[in-house]
């Protein structure tokens, strides 16, 4: 699926708060999109790969593989991860057919 089929709340829960953060990190999230069937699809893989980055990885490794210019520190980076997961909390609180889809 592209981003712009996601819901909005969705959207700005997830790629506007990593595009704020750093343009490359939205690109990890756009690149996951494809790879998913809807909505909550995309809600659920976020969520796992954060967990994932957070628990399972070498944050310094993973700020080189996912940063190409002006990397942020470590406790930014996890910040920045823990918001989106709270966002996905707040965002899969929403029934799917409350949520707001763009109409193209």
């Amino acid at each position: 699926m592209d981003t712009d089929d996601l819901s909005i709340e969705t959207y700005d829960g997830i790629i506007d708060t990593a595009n704020r953060f750093h343009p490359d990190l939205t690109l990890q999230f756009g690149i996951l999109a494809d790879d998913c069937n809807n909505d909550n699809d995309f809600l659920d893989e976020s969520e796992a790969i954060i967990k994932e980055w957070l628990t399972d990885w070498d944050l310094e490794e993973l700020i080189m593989d996912i940063f190409f210019d002006n990397p942020p520190d470590k406790k930014s980076f996890k910040k920045i991860l823990k918001t989106i997961l709270s966002n996905i909390e707040q965002v899969k609180q929403i029934p799917i057919e409350q949520r707001k889809f763009e109409i193209w």
